[in-house]
């Protein structure tokens, strides 16, 4: 089929699978890092009370056989391995069903571990990850060249992520219509990065530029994505300045990163780059691909009901293989940044003396005169989720008792997760946490104090906990939260 192949996008289809192997390669390598202490069997929340809850229907995967902290950790670590062999190149040295086992593999590795993963992989961009990883497996590899199908799905994930974004801010919060909202986004955002302080400082009217100019890149560009060349590349390429305007911004894990490798996909490089000379396509290749496509189509009904409902929904999945999903993000901007800072002491009573030393996280603000680290595509699960709690409690409520049950164990696994553990010998006799107001520092203030942060306190979030004396666990009720 003349019509099946578009041999010009060779270069953009190995843009974006190798983008698609960095991006896995993060995600396993921080799964891998994290899960004992998140999902692991003396977790803060077990994949194996997750798995009782649950049944093969809604949530399918690997672990539905067997579930070890020994197991997790080689699905973890081969995800890796075969990432590292993606990125190489390794499909190119393999016939057409090879290449698309090998991108297989990492997509139902992934997916069996966000099927475990509770609140811990809630977030949009595990779903991003799982349906761009899933048609990704269709791409085909060095013998021949891209399927037009398959490069216009990959458009349609891309137009959902942003026209959905666009459109829950638009429907969301007033200072998206009034331009407003990053008056207050770069210091309130889930985890600022090094040069956020230096964005919240740029002058307002700059800050009502960046809206104007996002609200033309989520509304009406991704529309220009469906458009003949050479519109739809420079649609793809204002998208792609677009997400590392916010790669510079923030952190937000492999969310811009992975919608860049999309928008790369959707470039024609043939002025640039002259393509290879492609294999036939073996009919099979063509019948499976458009089966996946009919069923893709299928499935996108209900995200695209979504999109244009006035109860829009962001970050859902469908169907309990992510296949088609819903995104957007901030339909909902905070004006004031609030922050859950977490402390203990070894002192066995507690007095208004007692003196609190605070635990460090790696990402999150927690000392004012530490400037915020770059982290993105790795993704600080703790770190997002203590964003949540300090919105509202609720988002706590199922973690945050084990979190500091770990803490007063001095737990090897919990501590690994933070930057600074003020308790290296002995556990503390005590931990509490409370909730302090955070705003970035003028540009006199850091001059004179060093300070990136100023923080008030505001309200108790724990009170003062102990170890029980035999178990090692919080003893009585002293939650506030």
């Amino acid at each position: 089929m003349d019509w099946f192949t578009a041999d010009g996008y060779w270069l953009g289809r190995l843009l974006f699978q190798k983008g698609l192997a960095v991006i896995y390669l993060a995600a396993f390598l921080g799964a891998a890092l994290q899960f004992r202490a998140l999902i692991g069997e003396r977790g803060m929340l077990p994949a194996r009370e997750f798995l009782r809850r649950t049944d093969w229907r809604t949530a399918p995967g690997l672990f539905r056989l067997y579930c070890s902290d020994r197991f997790f950790a080689v699905v973890a670590w081969s995800g890796c391995a075969l990432a590292v062999a993606l990125l190489a190149g390794a499909d190119r040295f393999v016939p057409l069903w090879g290449a698309m086992l090998l991108w297989a593999l990492p997509w139902a590795l992934y997916l069996s571990i966000v099927q475990v993963g509770s609140v811990w992989y809630g977030f949009g961009w595990e779903s991003l990850l799982l349906e761009t990883g899933f048609l990704a497996v269709f791409l085909g590899n060095a013998d021949t060249a891209p399927p037009v199908l398959v490069l216009w799905l990959l458009r349609w994930v891309l137009f959902r992520v942003e026209f959905g974004a666009g459109l829950i801010k638009i429907r969301g919060d007033a200072c998206w219509r009034k331009l407003t909202c990053l008056y207050f986004h770069h210091e309130t955002q889930p985890m600022p990065g090094p040069l956020s302080w230096f964005f919240h400082h740029l002058p307002r009217p700059v800050h009502r530029a960046e809206v104007a100019a996002n609200h033309v890149t989520q509304l009406l560009v991704p529309v220009l994505l469906f458009t003949p060349q050479p519109v739809a590349s420079a649609a793809a390429g204002l998208m792609v300045l677009t997400q590392l305007w916010l790669v510079l911004s923030g952190n937000f894990a492999w969310l811009n990163w992975l919608t860049i490798a999309l928008a790369l996909s959707a470039v024609d490089w043939s002025p640039l780059a002259e393509p290879p000379a492609p294999a036939a396509v073996p009919l099979w290749y063509e019948v499976l691909v458009i089966a996946v496509t009919a069923l893709v189509l299928v499935l996108s009904y209900r995200p695209a009901r979504n999109l244009f409902s006035r109860r829009q929904v962001m970050n859902r999945s469908f169907d309990p293989l992510h296949l088609v999903n819903t995104y957007g993000a901030f339909g909902s901007i905070s004006r004031v940044r609030m922050e859950v800072v977490v402390e203990g002491t070894d002192e066995q009573e507690i007095h208004p003396g007692t003196v609190w030393r605070e635990y460090g996280f790696r990402g999150k603000p927690g000392d004012p005169r530490r400037l915020p680290r770059q982290f993105a595509p790795y993704h600080l699960r703790l770190d997002w989720m203590m964003w949540f709690a300090a919105l509202s409690p609720a988002y706590a409520r199922p973690w945050f008792g084990p979190f500091v049950e770990r803490l007063l164990e001095n737990d090897r696994d919990t501590l690994r997760l933070l930057g600074d553990n003020p308790f290296p010998g002995e556990p503390p006799a005590h931990v509490r946490a409370r909730v302090y107001r955070y705003r970035y520092t003028t540009w006199r203030e850091l001059r004179a104090t060093g300070c990136w942060w100023h923080r008030t306190y505001v309200r108790e979030f724990l009170r003062p906990t102990p170890a029980g004396p035999a178990t090692g666990h919080p003893r009585g009720s002293a939650a506030t939260y």
